[in-house]
């Protein structure tokens, strides 16, 4: 699987030693999102890494299975994390920290496709291919096969749909979170999440969901 770990950052959010940080953490510390942010809004640059580190491969996954182009993921992730940083004196923990972080997210892959009328879908990775050393090649091959099925169908729905199963998979929203998002009603998103697990499940071979 691929991993985005290259944050590029400029000197101003570096991590420093901890005993020069205001609010710096104790290793038996699991603040919450939304305080991590707080103390990185104040200052705290070793929070805004606790933050980073949480988030990070959930993100890129989200990206990178909602373009389906490594550079065109790196770029936006970049841009995101961008965004957050930039934001940081303005920010007010009105909503969980994942959904302002996803909001970002998708606001920014918007305004990719904007800029980029003629936006790829042509695959050049395939997310979480690397095997199990324990499997056997039977099974290697039948999750293969699988996860191709599952790619293609993915790629194949319609961006809104594909967005909205991302953002309950990868970033594990619920469907009112999902909402605020994307910017649609609670119930346009649990039909578009419908549809598309229903797709994925045919992909798949697992009997739809016909209710």
């Amino acid at each position: 699987m691929a991993t985005a770990t290259h944050m590029t950052t400029d000197s101003e959010f570096r991590v420093p030693r901890a005993a020069a940080v205001a609010y710096a953490l104790r290793m038996d510390e699991t603040p919450e999102d939304s305080a991590l942010m707080l103390r990185y809004r104040d200052g705290d640059v070793v929070a805004f890494e606790v933050l980073y580190q949480r988030h990070n491969d959930a993100l890129y996954r989200y990206l990178l299975r909602l373009c389906h182009h490594r550079d065109t993921a790196e770029d936006i992730f970049q841009d995101v994390w961008g965004k957050i940083i930039k934001s940081r004196q303005n920010y007010r923990p009105t909503a969980k920290f994942s959904t302002f972080l996803y909001r970002v997210a998708h606001n920014c892959f918007i305004d990719h496709i904007r800029r980029n009328k003629r936006h790829s879908h042509t695959v050049d990775v395939e997310p979480d291919s690397r095997p199990d050393p324990g499997d056997q090649p039977e099974a290697l091959a039948e999750r293969s096969m699988a996860r191709r099925r599952l790619d293609t169908a993915l790629r194949e729905l319609p961006e809104e749909q594909r967005d909205v199963f991302l953002l309950h998979e990868e970033a594990g929203l619920n469907l009112d979170q999902i909402a605020s998002v994307t910017g649609a009603n609670r119930e346009t998103a649990k039909s578009r999440l419908r549809y598309a697990v229903n797709k994925l499940r045919v992909a798949i071979d697992e009997p739809a969901e016909t209710s």
